[in-house]
C-alpha cells in the first residue's frame, strides 16, 4: 500500500501536478465564457468546472478526460433557462438529465461510441482545433469588437478601413499574445529541456500578469483594457440559486428539457472520450458505461448545487494531454485548484491578461489539426481522406452534432455502396501445450466490427500465439486496421506472439 502511493505521488508531482495546471489556466476562462454565453450566473461555469474536475473525475476511470461546462450545451441551455422562466426550474431539468444518463451508463448503453469511425473522431479533433484557433485570434489582438472574421478582418484592406481596424486592436494584448507563444515553443525546444520543471502554462501566465503590469500604467493605444482580464467577482458564490424540488412534477417542458440535455451531454461526452483515448500516447480505453454514470451523478450534484451541466470535454482533455498528464489526478488537481483559485485568491485571478490564455488554447489547437495530420490521413486513402474532410467542413458550417452525424451517415453511405460483409472466424488449438487462435478474416471487413473484432482480441489469453489472417479479404477498413495496430502494442505487454497474413504492413506503419 505504501509502495503504490509513493508511486503515485511520483506519478503526481512529475506529471499530473503540471497538467492539472495547465488544464486548469485553460478551463477558468472558459467556465465563466460559457456561463455567459448559456444566459447563466458565473458562478454556475466555475462550480459545474469543479464538480467536473472533483466529482466526475474521482467516479471516473478515464485517465486523461476532463469534464466542465461545455460550449456544444450553450444554446440548448440558454434556451431551456428562457422556456422554464425560472432558472430554478431550469436546475431540476439538468436533476433529470444526470438521472438519464446514469440510467443509460446501468443499461450499458455507451458502447455506441465504438461505433464512431475514425475518421471521423480525427475529423472532430481537427474541427474542434481551427475552432480554437479561429475563436483565440481575436483575443489575442485584442479585438474589441464581436465582428472580427464578419466584416473586421475582411474590410482591413478596403480603402480608409487599416486605421479603423486597428483603432479596435490593442497592441499591448498582441504583444503579450506573441511573447506568450514564443515561450511555449522555445519551452518545446531541446535547449530549454532543463526548465521543463516549470509548468510552460504557469510560465506564460507569470509573464503575462508581469506585462499586465507594464501595460496598466501605459497610456493611449498601448494601455491594457480591464475588458481584456479576467474577471472575477469577489462575492461570486454570495447568490446561490438551488433547486425546487418540489416542483419536479409539476412541468412537461422540464422533463422534455432534461432528457434532452442528458442525450445531448451524453453524446458529446462519447465522442470526447473517443477521441481522447486515441490522444492516449499509452493506448488506455475508458469504459464508457462507467463514464456515463460518472457524468450523470456529476451533472446531478451540478443540479443540486446550481451549476449548469458539464461533459468530458475535448479541449480540456486535449490540454491535459498536451501537458503530459499520466493519470486522473490531474483533472482532481485542476477542480481542487479552481475551488482553491476562486475562493482565495480572486485578486490574481483579475490580473491574468486574456492574451495569454488564449496563446495557451492557440497552441491546444494547433496540436489538434497540425498538418502532419492531414497527411497521414491523405495517406490512407481517398476515401478516408474524403471522410475526415467533410466531417471537418460540415462541423465548421454547422456544429459539432450535426457534422459528426452526417460523418457518420456518410460513413454508413461508402458501406453500403460497396456492399461490405463483416466477417471473420476464430479457430483455436493447443499445439505443445501452447494455445493458439487463428482469426480468419473473410470478404469485406468493416468499422461495423469493430466491437466483436475487439472483444475477441481481448479474450486471447496472455503466454499465446495468435495468427491474423487477411489473405482472404477484398477490403479491411481502417478502423480495423487500427484495432490490430494497437493490439500488436498490447501484445507485447501479454506476451502473445502475434503473426499477420495477407495484411498491409505500410498501413499498420503509417497508424503508429
Amino acid at each position: 500500500m505504501k509502495r503504490t502511493f509513493r508511486y503515485y505521488r511520483i506519478i503526481w508531482l512529475r506529471h499530473d501536478l503540471a497538467a492539472g495546471l495547465s488544464v486548469f489556466l485553460v478551463a477558468l476562462p472558459l467556465c465563466l465564457g460559457i456561463a455567459l454565453a448559456s444566459g447563466a450566473p458565473l458562478y454556475a461555469g466555475l462550480l459545474s468546472g469543479m464538480i467536473g474536475g472533483i466529482v466526475v473525475a474521482v467516479i471516473s476511470a478515464s485517465p486523461l478526460a476532463v469534464s466542465g461546462p461545455a460550449a456544444g450545451l450553450t444554446t440548448l441551455v440558454a434556451s431551456s433557462i428562457i422556456a422554464l422562466g425560472d432558472y430554478r426550474l431550469f436546475l431540476l431539468a439538468v436533476i433529470i438529465a444526470g438521472a438519464f444518463q446514469v440510467l443509460l451508463g446501468l443499461l450499458k448503453l455507451g458502447a455506441i461510441a465504438n461505433y464512431f469511425p475514425s475518421a471521423v473522431i480525427k475529423g472532430m479533433l481537427a474541427a474542434i482545433g481551427i475552432i480554437l484557433i479561429t475563436k483565440q485570434i481575436p483575443l489575442a489582438l485584442g479585438y474589441d469588437k464581436p465582428d472580427f472574421w464578419t466584416s473586421g478582418l475582411l474590410n482591413l484592406f478596403s480603402p480608409g478601413n487599416i486605421a479603423a481596424f486597428g483603432h479596435h486592436v490593442s497592441p499591448a494584448s498582441g504583444v503579450i499574445a506573441f511573447l506568450s507563444l514564443l515561450l511555449l515553443i522555445l519551452m518545446r525546444l531541446p535547449f530549454t529541456k532543463k526548465l521543463r520543471s516549470i509548468p510552460a502554462p504557469l510560465l506564460v501566465v507569470s509573464t503575462g500578469i508581469l506585462f499586465s503590469f507594464f501595460f496598466a500604467h501605459a497610456t493611449g493605444a498601448w494601455a491594457l483594457q480591464p475588458a481584456q482580464l479576467v474577471k472575477i467577482p469577489a462575492n461570486i458564490f454570495s447568490n446561490i440559486s438551488f433547486p425546487d424540488l418540489t416542483r419536479l412534477f409539476s412541468h412537461t417542458q422540464l422533463w422534455k428539457d432534461g432528457i434532452v440535455i442528458g442525450l445531448l451531454a451524453t453524446l458529446e461526452t462519447l465522442l470526447c472520450i473517443e477521441a481522447i483515448d486515441k490522444l492516449d500516447r499509452h493506448n488506455r480505453i475508458t469504459p464508457v458505461n462507467r463514464e456515463l454514470i460518472a457524468q450523470g451523478i456529476g451533472n446531478m450534484v451540478c443540479g443540486l448545487l446550481g451549476a449548469i451541466p458539464l461533459t468530458a470535454v475535448v479541449v480540456r482533455g486535449a490540454a491535459n494531454v498536451d501537458a503530459g498528464a499520466r493519470t486522473k489526478m490531474s483533472a482532481v488537481t485542476h477542480g481542487i485548484l479552481l475551488l482553491l483559485a476562486v475562493v482565495l485568491i480572486p485578486f490574481v485571478l483579475n490580473l491574468i491578461p486574456f492574451a495569454s490564455l488564449s496563446a495557451i488554447l492557440l497552441m491546444t489547437g494547433y496540436n489538434l489539426t497540425k498538418p502532419k495530420l492531414y497527411r497521414n490521413m491523405y495517406s490512407l486513402g481517398w476515401k478516408q481522406f474524403l471522410l475526415f474532410m467533410l466531417t471537418i467542413i460540415i462541423i465548421l458550417a454547422t456544429d459539432l452534432l450535426i457534422g459528426v452525424s452526417i460523418g457518420l451517415l456518410l460513413s454508413a453511405y461508402f458501406i453500403i455502396q460497396n456492399n461490405f460483409r463483416a466477417e471473420y472466424k476464430i479457430t483455436r488449438t493447443v499445439i505443445k501445450g501452447t494455445e493458439t487462435a487463428l482469426i480468419r478474416l473473410n470478404s469485406n471487413v468493416t468499422f461495423l466490427n469493430k466491437v466483436k473484432l475487439k472483444k475477441a482480441l481481448d479474450e486471447v489469453p496472455g503466454y499465446s500465439v495468435l495468427t491474423i489472417d487477411g489473405s482472404h479479404c477484398n477490403f479491411i477498413d481502417y478502423d480495423i486496421l487500427e484495432i490490430i495496430s494497437e493490439f500488436e502494442n498490447k501484445a507485447k505487454d501479454r506476451h502473445i506472439i502475434l503473426y499477420t497474413i495477407g495484411i498491409d504492413k505500410v498501413n499498420i506503419t503509417a497508424i503508429h
